[in-house]
């Protein structure tokens, strides 16, 4: 069976370990990098992140991985974006005043403060598919519960670019989205146990067979 090489992008902005070890168990190759060659090379790309909208797009831009990142997705090459992976993908974020890297059109909201809801959204909820075909979701059951942790959530201009929605409390949010190659949650699959591993899974064979 053939190696694959998948970069994980290095911009000092956590959960690389975990990502890493998910994608190696998942069978692939991992490497954290922030070299815009590897990047290049790689099968397939996974952008992680945990913390603040601000300093994450400072990061990317300070180590000139924003072209890297565009020219990987422009290649038709597997994208993942995980968490906040996900979100610097947007506009902008109500978290800050950065703008985003503008490759999905819309924005990233604070949920709203309801009774009986817990600010940030932390812990195993349901997923529902709104595009069931999404090579991610190929081995999974239906309604998935995956793990969470976010106080904000992704809004998309085009809402057909939603992939999954999740609830809490009263609100229904986009959880992942789809578009082309490109594949990004908000949930963590590396946390997820075995639905987690699954996602991880389709994504490696996804880059084995370079799919475009």
């Amino acid at each position: 069976m053939s190696t694959v090489s998948i970069a994980i992008i290095d911009y000092d902005m956590g959960n690389l370990h975990s990502a890493s070890k998910g994608l190696e168990n998942a069978g692939a190759t991992p490497q954290v990098t922030d070299d815009p060659a590897v990047i290049a090379a790689a099968d397939g790309v996974v952008l992680p992140g945990v913390g603040a909208f601000d300093p994450a797009v400072q990061h990317l831009r300070s180590r000139h991985l924003v072209d890297p990142i565009k020219d990987a997705i422009a290649s038709g090459k597997p994208f993942l974006g995980i968490c906040l992976g996900l979100q610097i993908l947007f506009d902008s974020s109500e978290e800050g005043s950065e703008p985003g890297l503008g490759i999905i059109p819309g924005t990233v909201r604070r949920f709203q403060h309801e009774a009986n809801i817990t600010i940030p959204h932390m812990g195993w909820n349901q997923l529902n598919f709104t595009q069931p075909n999404v090579s991610l979701w190929q081995q999974l059951p239906a309604d998935p519960w995956v793990y969470f942790v976010h106080s904000y959530y992704v809004d998309p201009t085009d809402k057909n670019v939603a992939a999954a929605t999740t609830t809490h409390g009263t609100q229904t949010v986009t959880a992942a989205i789809a578009r082309d190659n490109i594949m990004a949650v908000q949930f963590h699959p590396e946390k997820s146990s075995t639905c987690g591993l699954k996602m991880l899974s389709s994504f490696v064979e996804l880059c084995r067979k370079g799919d475009r």
